[in-house]
């Protein structure tokens, strides 16, 4: 039987079941939001709610977005002939932090990973394709992770790619095997996208 009172275990759950919260962290959290002044906590609940009925993903690129179309593939100032492709949009914010790219992004939503059940299908690669051929890209970049998963979308991407004729390149320079996108600093981001390397096909 717990302790805590109905709303306050409630919350404690709450809070357990975002990624990487365990019980204790959990738990502080709870308490923080029952001790912290009530408009502070009242502001970061309306957040919250304008979150979820506002931000929208891009139809487009797939990038976070309060309106149809982002920021990015509305700037005529970006160049719509290079195509980044990314797993999560996380990986977007990251790269433009950087302030080198002046391309457009290409979200997947995910990886290649038979185990969990996720193939080709499950991941935006068709509106990709699509988007080569209308939009007469000249360059995609690969952006994959570079674990097992990303590894294998960035092989399956590169042979889906090939009859387009695009130029295929990989980010590769200074990401070590098995990294994420989201562990990696901003310098050594900057050297994998200035350092990619063209995707050869051998099959």
């Amino acid at each position: 039987m717990s302790a805590y009172t109905k709303s306050m275990q409630e919350l404690i759950e709450c809070f357990k079941s975002m990624p990487g919260i365990g019980s204790k962290t959990a738990e502080r959290m709870a308490f923080h939001v029952l001790k912290a002044p009530a408009d502070e906590m009242l502001k970061f609940s309306s957040i919250i709610k304008k979150v979820k009925e506002d931000v929208r993903f891009c139809k487009i690129c797939g990038n976070l977005s309060e309106t149809e179309i982002c920021s990015i593939c509305s700037d005529t100032r970006r160049d719509k002939t290079t195509v980044c492709v990314i797993e999560e949009p996380k990986d977007l914010i990251l790269i433009e932090k950087s302030g080198r790219y002046r391309g457009v992004y290409h979200v997947l939503f995910g990886a290649i990973a038979p185990l969990d059940g996720i193939g080709p299908e499950e991941l935006r690669i068709k509106e990709l394709l699509e988007r080569i051929k209308e939009d007469r890209v000249k360059e995609v970049i690969l952006a994959t992770n570079s674990n097992a998963e990303g590894e294998t979308t960035a092989l399956y991407l590169s042979k889906q790619l090939q009859p387009l004729k695009v130029k295929i390149s990989r980010i590769a320079y200074g990401i070590p095997v098995g990294g994420n996108l989201d562990y990696i600093d901003q310098a050594t981001l900057i050297r994998a996208l200035e350092g990619r390397l063209p995707v050869s096909n051998h099959t």
